[in-house]
């Protein structure tokens, strides 16, 4: 052999020898760091995909109450409207109550007053009418002839006790 193929040789066996240090190195230190690395992402993208699972569930749960905060505004508006009709309605009721009650509490003192007002008319009329028949009576009747009216009207009366 000559010192060259043995140059050649050794040189392929130190690079064989150094492809297999370097794999042997890859994978006693490089394998272990690329699958920490790996897990390490495999775990944050399984964090990552947590999360967003969690904010859709989120996002779902809170879609359902905004759309049952829809409905149950709808409903109370619903139930508003509904009430304030029926307290206008109460209160036109009312109202047309206390105004039929004034008005007819109004006819009776009217009625009241006009009777009032015929009571003291009459009695003034009658006043009146009892005066100028005194003057009339005084100027046209003698006391005998006043005697017999005032007996006669006596017996008439009581008469008509007795009856």
């Amino acid at each position: 052999m000559n010192y060259e193929a043995i140059a050649t040789w050794s040189q392929v066996i130190s690079s064989v020898l150094f492809i297999g240090v370097l794999i042997w190195l890859f994978r006693r230190f490089g394998i272990p760091l690329v699958m920490a690395a790996q897990k390490a992402k495999n775990d944050e993208i399984a964090l990552a995909e947590r999360r967003r699972n969690d904010a859709k569930a989120a996002l779902e749960s809170l879609q359902a109450r905004a759309g049952n905060a829809e409905a149950d505004a709808k409903a109370i508006r619903e139930r508003a409207a509904a009430q304030a009709q029926r307290e206008r309605q109460a209160t036109v009721a009312q109202a047309n109550e206390a105004g039929e009650r004034v008005l007819h509490s109004a006819q009776g003192e009217l009625e009241r007053a006009r009777a009032a007002a015929r009571t003291q008319l009459l009695g003034e009329l009658a006043s009146g009418a009892l005066a100028l028949a005194r003057t009339e009576a005084a100027e046209r009747i003698d006391p005998e002839r006043n005697a017999k009216i005032v007996g006669g009207f006596l017996r008439f009366v009581e008469r008509r006790a007795q009856n």
